[in-house]
């Protein structure tokens, strides 16, 4: 998935003592910035093949740090951490951490079998990613639903523009995921694309939440 693991991110920052969206949209999709970032100096790695899956050509053959369960755990533990101290608040700190968890769940039900427990096989994944027909609406569902769960739980006094524009800049990054042209090979554009992408979701979703508050 993509926008679909922002789902949880949303669904978090529903809550009255939540951590900022902006904050939950980085927690959503920390272990694939860790990614990106480790694929720059090839600490972590991966290829392209293409029909290695229906909708994916990416071979994620290497990566322990980031999407092994345990990887993951720390990850999270970290993250919430660190918005323990920036908020003193055990809520938004704990679920931070959870949404960071959540990726690799997430993960589990579209990647074909490359996630580990430790960073060791067996490799794992439910290989949604070979059934677009279920994916693809899946996917749609878990954002859409959360979107109008957070709309709904939420609110701002200059109502829900900023909102709407962060539903149609993901719905823009989804679409161009599926449709857009692939890279052929491996390159360094890949990790960059990714990082410009999550970045800019994160600032648009710290922009669409920064005046909304929960619903009592």
């Amino acid at each position: 998935m993509f926008i679909g693991h922002f789902a949880p991110a949303l669904i978090a920052a529903a809550r009255p003592k939540a951590a900022g969206l902006g904050t939950l949209f980085v927690a959503a999709q920390l272990v694939d910035i860790g990614f990106a970032v480790l694929l720059i100096p090839g600490v972590e790695a991966m290829r392209i093949v293409p029909g290695i899956s229906a909708m994916n050509p990416m071979d994620l053959h290497h990566m322990p740090y980031t999407h092994s369960l345990l990887g993951t755990l720390i990850w999270a533990k970290i993250f919430g951490a660190l918005v323990w101290f920036a908020t003193r608040r055990k809520e938004a700190a704990i679920g931070a951490a959870l949404v960071v968890l959540s990726h690799w769940f997430i993960d589990l039900i579209v990647h074909i079998p490359d996630l580990t427990l430790y960073g060791a096989p067996p490799k794992l994944g439910l290989g949604l990613w070979n059934h677009p027909a279920i994916a693809m609406p899946l996917e749609i569902l878990f954002i859409g639903g959360a979107l109008l769960y957070y709309a709904r739980r939420t609110q701002a006094p200059t109502g829900n523009r900023r909102l709407w524009i962060l539903a149609g800049l993901l719905a823009f990054a989804q679409a161009a995921d599926w449709f857009g042209p692939k890279e052929p090979v491996y390159s360094l554009a890949i990790p960059a694309t990714m990082l410009f992408a999550y970045a800019l979701l994160a600032a648009t979703a710290a922009w669409a939440g920064v005046n909304r508050k929960a619903i009592a």
